[in-house]
């Protein structure tokens, strides 16, 4: 039974083997994807470092 998952774009769901998008379902949901990471829609998340107050003592 060929392993089935939801394309992390649309949510359509696809097959894993045999498919050459894979995690996606088409081209399309690949390059839309592509896309909104070459835009930096995605962020990772992150901690900012403490800044130093500039005070000396």
């Amino acid at each position: 039974m060929p392993t089935s998952l939801n394309c992390p774009r649309c949510g359509e769901l696809t097959v894993w083997e045999n498919n050459i998008y894979r995690p996606f379902c088409s081209e399309r949901c690949k390059l839309i994807d592509f896309g909104a990471w070459a835009n930096e829609e995605y962020t990772l998340p992150t901690q900012d470092a403490p800044q130093a107050d500039g005070s000396e003592e």
